[in-house]
């Protein structure tokens, strides 16, 4: 029987199939999957802000893109995931407000930093649903590493 395991904003947890490892409420924040389909294992990550370094006394990994995506493959090859074989699906990044400002822009610097530090990383972006200005659930599925993407009043993605 898959069980459900739920990560809250910036947070992060790994699972093995059959589980499923979902997030509510993505909505500038950036959900970030990654999974290796040798051993059915995968990891999100519910990130917040794109940078680590513009904050001080900062503890959690989790709410940051760079600091969020590293702690992520860190776990997941502790549990016998190869970086090489790691695959992201990434959703989020959406504007959720008409501002003018650069929080306005928080979506958007989200998604950037993520891919950035994927590149870094060496680890493949194969797919995903970012932008546009409505919130987005997500679902990993650990067996066979669909991403479903939920967002009231859509149908449902799966990437």
């Amino acid at each position: 029987m898959a069980e459900v395991i739920k990560v809250g904003m910036a947070d992060l947890k790994v699972s093995t199939s059959p589980n499923i490892v979902t997030t509510l409420g993505l909505g500038s924040c950036v959900g970030i999957a990654l999974y290796d389909p040798v051993i059915k294992l995968g990891g999100l990550a519910h990130v917040m802000l794109p940078d680590s370094t513009k904050i001080k006394n900062n503890s959690n990994k989790a709410k940051f893109a760079d600091t969020g995506i590293q702690e992520l493959v860190k776990l997941m090859i502790a549990k016998g995931a190869s970086k090489s074989r790691l695959q992201a699906k990434i959703a989020g990044g959406a504007k959720m407000f008409e501002v003018s400002n650069d929080l306005g822009r928080i979506g958007e610097r989200n998604v950037e930093a993520t891919k950035i530090m994927l590149k870094k990383l060496g680890i493949r972006l194969i797919a995903q649903d970012t932008g546009l200005n409505y919130g987005r659930t997500v679902e990993l599925n650990c067996e066979n590493g669909e991403f479903y993407i939920k967002s009231v009043g859509k149908p449902i993605k799966i990437l």
